[in-house]
């Protein structure tokens, strides 16, 4: 699932390219990525058509577009989206070939009358999905609950880290809780931990509050070293709005390298099961907690 740096990295490209630009068409070709939408794809279109997308916002991994409306002084709706595990937005001369998983596509106006342009969006796996917010353009009221991000203007480490500590559960869950602070996912979180020597099972509890919010900072370090490589690809389900992959995948030191040598002490690295899917760990560096019971089945390196 694209995480904050991906997703800033699409917002990123996308300021770039659409901002300002009127949405002159609207084509829906799976109603699965408008299934929230209130009214369905007739409402989808309608709250779109004849609308200018303006420069897009991001929390944690939400992007939205407030939607300013002709003779409207400033905008008041909202195209909220949210990219699931496999959604991307690709910027296309409207008649380039159609992608192979293209679900919506919004014809944008031309910069110039030769200019016709598609803002597309791709999803091979359809968990993602894009919807009108009513009333959205400053914050859409769908994502009010979920925390700021470490990039956040508004963002307050010892704020965050006495949420943290106040959880009582585990650090790995503690950092994938959205609503305690927002964007950071499996791929960062393993990457987060790894550098602050920390085990994911640590109770967050035990962490004193400088440690809690010197966590977030790391967080915050990983991540805006990701962004700086434009984000993580292993496949081509993320790629940036020109087709482009990231390349921070080549600087990871745990997380999808089971097997091979801890970067800091030389020990394997270690995947072990987490809440459907995986954590990736040097077991040399990040020790398991004590007195947290260990998992029935012992942790193993295999994939």
């Amino acid at each position: 699932m694209p995480e904050l740096p991906e997703v800033e990295t699409i917002r990123a490209g996308l300021a770039a390219r659409i901002a300002g630009r009127r949405v002159d068409g609207v084509t829906v070709l799976d109603q699965r990525s408008v299934r929230n939408q209130l009214g369905g794809v007739a409402a989808f279109r309608g709250g779109l058509l004849g609308r200018t997308l303006m420069a897009p916002r991001r929390r944690g991994k939400y992007l939205w577009f407030p939607l300013k409306a002709p003779g409207e002084a400033a905008p008041t709706d909202a195209l909220l989206c949210h990219l699931g595990m496999s959604g991307q937005f690709r910027v296309d001369d409207a008649g380039a070939p159609p992608q192979r998983h293209l679900r919506i596509a919004i014809e944008l106006s031309g910069v110039e009358l030769d200019d016709a342009e598609q803002l597309r969006f791709v999803d091979q796996r359809l968990f993602g999905g894009l919807r009108i917010s009513s009333g959205g353009a400053g914050l859409p009221a769908e994502i009010a609950h979920i925390g700021l991000d470490p990039f956040d203007p508004g963002f307050d480490p010892a704020v965050a880290a006495a949420r943290l500590r106040a959880r009582r559960t585990s650090l790995k869950r503690a950092l994938l809780d959205q609503t305690l602070v927002s964007g950071i996912g499996n791929i960062y979180a393993d990457e987060t931990l790894w550098r602050a020597r920390r085990h994911p099972e640590t109770p967050t509890a035990r962490l004193r509050p400088s440690e809690a919010a010197g966590l977030y900072l790391t967080a915050r370090q990983v991540m805006a070293e990701a962004l700086q490589a434009g984000g993580t690809s292993f496949d081509a389900l993320y790629v940036r709005v020109n087709g482009q992959s990231g390349y921070f995948d080549r600087r990871l030191n745990v997380y999808g390298r089971a097997g091979k040598p801890c970067p800091r002490c030389g020990a394997p690295i270690i995947r072990m099961s987490f809440m459907n899917r995986s954590s990736h760990l040097c077991p040399r560096c990040q020790r398991w907690p004590r007195g947290v019971p260990r998992p029935p089945v012992p942790v193993g390196s295999q994939k």
